[in-house]
């Protein structure tokens, strides 16, 4: 059989779309076709039916596509040994997918440590969509992944770092001075919570736990807006990552306070697709990116205060 035909059913199998699956393979649509319908001859099974603008698979071919791609990705790991990826004279574009308080915290490492050994590599970043990740991972719509929320599917991932929560507000605020934060003075605070933080799952399950549930006043779009909300209104509190608050603290006139409820660490993950192409580069830039984001505490302090309006 034509290795190529393979590897255009593998396409075919991850993209779901004939006409992604021949952009990957830098082809034309009609190529891709044709190799599926001499595929499906040899085979003597439809292999994909179209089911709306998807191209879902049959029985038989989510059967194979186990097999044949762990073989192509066999015979590519193979060449890449012997030929190797060369980040030095690499111009693919890589894309990662990272909320905000990642592009702000962990891609300025993440350029800086790609681009020393890959000065032509192009990298781009894509707005975290949770729900969106299984799909992206799986057909290679993206590369990489940064996340707090687990995602579902057996895709490789690392745990980058690990991240506790903490409350942060106005030093004015009511309880920065209290001796203690009781969980009924914290549930009955007026809160603000940022919608895209995808640590929200783990407290919501820690306040079910407690028996205790909280009801937003404000909920924002994006984290750069935390600090000066909270540093203008002194009746506002947020449930943020520690060191995060930490970092705001130091340059607004916030204060952090321990969270007065048992809320396990959440671990920030680093996937990467399950796709088969480019598994060289693929290899590198994961790499890559873990070692840049664990050597760095983030680079938070890129949302800071004016010093003379804080004063």
């Amino acid at each position: 059989m034509d290795l190529n035909l393979l590897r255009v059913f593998v396409a075919v199998h991850e993209t779901r779309s004939l006409t992604t699956a021949a952009s990957r393979l830098f082809v034309t649509q009609p190529a891709v076709s044709q190799a599926l319908a001499r595929l499906r001859r040899e085979l003597d099974d439809p292999l994909f039916t179209r089911v709306g603008r998807r191209m879902e698979p049959t029985p038989l071919a989510a059967g194979l596509f186990p097999g044949f791609r762990d073989a192509l990705a066999g015979i590519d790991r193979t060449i890449d040994g012997v030929v190797g990826f060369d980040p030095g004279v690499s111009t693919r574009r890589s894309r990662l997918a990272v909320s905000e308080l990642g592009e702000i915290g962990y891609f300025p490492a993440i350029h800086r440590a790609v681009r020393r050994s890959a000065p032509h590599l192009r990298l781009e970043t894509v707005a975290l969509d949770v729900q969106a990740l299984p799909d992206w991972l799986a057909q290679g719509t993206i590369d990489l992944a940064i996340t707090s929320s687990p995602v579902p599917g057996d895709f490789e991932h690392t745990v980058l770092k690990t991240q506790a929560y903490a409350l942060l507000m106005s030093r004015d605020h009511p309880l920065a001075s209290a001796d203690e934060i009781t969980l009924e003075d914290y549930v009955a605070a007026s809160h603000v919570v940022v919608a895209g933080d995808s640590g929200r799952p783990a407290l919501e399950a820690a306040l079910r736990r407690a028996g205790a549930a909280l009801r937003p006043e404000v909920v924002l779009t994006h984290f750069a807006s935390l600090p000066s909300l909270l540093a203008a209104s002194p009746d506002l509190l947020a449930t943020a990552p520690d060191t995060i608050a930490e970092g705001w603290a130091r340059s607004w006139p916030l204060t952090v306070r321990a969270l007065p409820l048992d809320m396990p660490s959440v671990d920030v993950c680093l996937y990467r697709r399950a796709t088969t192409q480019q598994l060289g580069a693929l290899d590198w830039l994961f790499a890559t990116t873990a070692a840049a984001v664990r050597g760095t505490h983030g680079e938070f302090f890129a949302i800071h205060g004016d010093a003379a309006a804080s004063a």
